[in-house]
Formats: structure tokens, sequence, C-alpha cells
């Protein structure tokens, strides 16, 4: 005979009901979210700058640091897809390099507008594409594969460009009226005011935050970073989410190579994009993206490129030599890193 279950024994046919959050309790789930810490870190920062140099806080200077750092963040963006789900990215500066020459190129030899960007971010997204199919049907490891593409990539760019630099210019064959719109997207301010390579990076990170918050995609990408296993249980075709993932990061390199090409139409692929991949990563593990996967976000991406961004910028009006500003940097990236992990530990 089966056994009864008396009500004291703490089982009810009643549902559940969840116990709504307190306001100590938000305010404590807010305080612990890494972001938050980030936040803290980036705004301490700029209270610091603000009394040293009041310069710092002047709407012009302001505008120029969310410029500097849109590049760095447009990349940032697919670079939190990448390590997110697991895997690392370290043939961004190459990428960008190449789709930049290659758009300028084709704008020199006559191309319309339209179809020479296009080019630029197919072939970002193509080296993407390769990247995250040696990484996963190939089974190699992504930071070795990304690690050949950047030498890859860099010496395709110096074979058609037979290492001369390209020069977008009227003189070198561009038509005017191709001109113009091209170096906008790059030189122009919308309103006079706003740099136009700042109001793309807001644009791709916005997108960046719904892809990866509200989309099937997003949890797809997450739940791969967190457990392989677990995913590939759930049915969640991981090869082919790890692949989308290195297309976006590629397509998004090509991008802000473009319009970098635009704001200083001049490139030299031995020299365009060199260590970018490496700001681009410091800046994604700053905002709180794990590198074994699995953890960050668009809003922490976007803090982290701000950190990279002001602190730069704060060092140059503060008149610290170049040398010791890539000293100071790479000391920031270490603490920030190590502060986190040891966080997480406790």
């Amino acid at each position: 005979m089966a056994d009864r279950v008396s009500p004291s024994q703490g089982v009810s046919s009643e549902p559940h009901e969840s116990v709504p959050l307190t306001p100590s309790s938000r305010i404590r789930q807010l305080f612990a979210a890494r972001e938050t810490g980030v936040f803290v870190a980036l705004l301490l920062m700029c209270i610091i700058l603000a009394i040293a140099t009041p310069v710092f806080l002047r709407i012009e200077n302001l505008l120029n640091v969310g410029r500097q750092v849109s590049l760095l963040g447009i990349m940032a963006v697919g670079m939190t897809f990448v390590l997110i789900s697991g895997e690392v990215d370290l043939s961004i500066g190459s990428t960008y390099a190449l789709s930049g020459l290659c758009t300028g190129m084709l704008i020199v030899a006559g191309w319309d507008l339209i179809p020479s960007i296009a080019f630029g971010i197919v072939v970002g997204a193509g080296v993407g594409l390769v990247n995250g199919v040696l990484s996963t049907y190939g089974r190699l490891p992504s930071f070795i594969t990304t690690l050949g593409m950047l030498s890859v990539a860099r010496g395709v760019a110096l074979l058609i460009t037979n290492g001369q630099p390209v020069t977008v210019d009227q003189r070198f064959g561009a038509r005017p009226e191709v001109l113009e719109p091209f170096f906008f997207i790059g030189q122009g301010r919308v309103l006079n005011v706003i740099p136009m390579q700042l109001v793309f990076f807001v644009l791709i990170a916005l997108l960046g935050a719904f892809l990866l918050s509200y989309t099937v995609f997003g949890f797809r990408i997450y739940a791969v970073g967190g457990s392989v296993k677990a995913a590939r249980v759930s049915g969640i075709r991981v090869l082919n989410t790890k692949i989308t993932a290195f297309v976006l990061m590629g397509a998004l390199a090509g991008l802000s190579g473009i319009l970098g090409m635009a704001f200083l139409p001049s490139g030299q692929a031995g020299r365009t994009g060199l260590g970018l991949e490496l700001d681009v990563i410091a800046a994604t593990i700053v905002g709180g993206a794990a590198l074994s996967g699995g953890e960050g976000t668009m809003v922490g991406t976007v803090l982290g490129v701000l950190i990279i961004g002001v602190l730069r910028n704060g060092l140059v009006l503060l008149g610290i030599s170049p040398f010791w500003q890539t000293t100071i940097i790479g000391i920031v990236i270490i603490l920030a890193v190590g502060i986190d992990k040891w966080s997480r530990r406790r």
C-alpha cells in the first residue's frame, strides 16, 4: 500500500508564490552586481580627473573621449559575445586593418560607397567565419586559431597593398560624390556636435544589448559558455552558436576598420590596428566578462570601454609620459581582473 502523506509533512496542493524582494534586498542585489563596482570605479576616476584638471569636464573633451573609445567599443561589443561563449579572438586588429584597407582600395578604384563598405564588412565576417569553423569543427583552440589568423590577415593585407600605404583621396582616383559621405561617417558630427563614430557605437551597443539579453541567440551564447554539455543536451547547436559569435566579431571589426579609414583616410597594412585586440579584450574583461565563458553583460562592456578611454584621456591631460601611460593601463587591467577573481572566490 502506498504511504499516505499528511499535511504536517509540508506538502501542499497550493501553488508556491514568489516572495517579493524588499527594498533592502534590491539594494544588496544592486551592489552585488559586477557592473556596480565597475561604475563606481569609473565615477571615482572621473571625480579625481575633474579635480586634477578642469579641462576634463568640458563638453568638447567628453565628446572627444566618446569618439576615441567608439571603435574600441564597437569591437568590444563583438568580443563580449565571443568571450561569453567561452572563446577568444586575437585576430581582430588584423581584421580591422584588412577590412579598412579593402574598402579604401575599392573607393580609390572608383567603386560606389555602399558596395565598398559592404565588401569590407563581408571580408571581416569571412575572417570570423574561418576562425569559427576552425575553432569548432576543426577542434582547434580558438587562442591558437585566431593567433594564426592574426598573421594570415595581416599578411593578406600586405600582399594586396604590396606594403604600400592606401590613401583615400580624389587625387588617387576616388570620386568626390563618394568621398563626401565616406568622410562624414568617420569625421562628421550630428547637429555639428555629436561625432558620427560615437553614434555608431551607441547604436551597436544598444543592438548588442538587445541580442544578448532579449533574444534566443543571447540565451544560447550564455548557455554554451556556461556548460557545453548542458547546452548540447538542451538541444542547442553549440558549434553553430560559436561560429555565429565569431562571424559577428569579424563583421564588427571590419566595420570599425572602415570607420577608422574614414576618419584618417590613409593606412598601411603593417601598422594599422596593431595591438587593438589587447585593448578590446582588456576593456571587455574589465567590464566583467569572464575568459572562462558564461559571464558578462553589454552594460559592463560599455563601462569597461569607458574606463580604458577615460584613463587614457586623463593621463594625456595630466601630461603623463606615453611610456608611463602604457604601464599604468597595464597595471589597472591586472588589478581589475585580479579583484574580480578574488571577489568570485569569496
